[in-house]
């Protein structure tokens, strides 16, 4: 036998870092992945649909998930709560899916205090001047954003050292190929082998 559990993977980066685009590279590639569908107490808009792009739960609903430990993590923005369901993700882990997080970084290390043997992942730019200038080719926001997004970026990239791989997004097929060269090494760790260890020792 082998350890048939999947991974949790949390991926984090600064807006402009195309996190997004990585990791619908990979999705396409790797069908054995499951990306998080987080949850929220906001409505939902125009075209979205619930379970796809978010849950949309009631506010007395979400803090009941809080209430019972239900969340992996979550946070409060705007008024409204944000975070990631615990049951589907474990669902998915004990199912033998590798789960992605696609979460911002005080999110994140709230999963690394609970979930110590998940992988984290740094989706980095490949400078300040190359974040700056994909967020102003985005041509949506003003310069004033821009700035608060580049000040919020360097925030974020200082939290990086907390995390276990950096992946720098020069060429998004190159870095798309070493987030799933990660997620297949990380397979074979030590502490993701822990059971399939114990279950050969059993059988001695």
């Amino acid at each position: 036998m082998r350890n048939s559990k999947g991974l949790l993977v949390v991926l984090s980066g600064p807006s402009g870092s195309g996190k997004g685009t990585v990791l619908k590279e990979l999705l396409a590639r790797n069908d054995n992945l499951f990306l998080s569908v987080s949850a929220t107490t906001r409505s939902p808009r125009e075209g979205e649909v619930n379970g796809k792009h978010y849950y949309f739960l009631s506010k007395d609903e979400f803090e009941d998930k809080i209430r019972n430990d239900g969340m992996l993590e979550y946070a409060s923005y705007c008024g409204n709560y944000y975070g990631t369901p615990k049951e589907t993700v474990a669902e998915m882990m004990n199912a033998g899916k590798d789960v992605i997080l696609e979460i911002e970084v005080q999110g994140a290390m709230q999963i690394k205090e609970k979930c110590p043997d998940a992988v984290f992942i740094f989706i980095m730019p490949p400078s300040m001047n190359e974040l700056k200038h994909r967020l102003s080719d985005r041509r949506t926001e003003d310069a004033e954003t821009i700035a608060k997004r580049m000040k919020a970026a360097v925030d974020e990239i200082r939290m990086s050292y907390r995390y276990d791989y950096i992946v720098i997004n020069d060429v998004v097929s190159k870095a798309a190929d070493t987030l799933d060269e990660i997620i297949r090494v990380q397979k074979s760790s030590t502490l993701h082998m822990k059971e399939f260890i114990d279950e050969v020792l059993e059988d001695e």
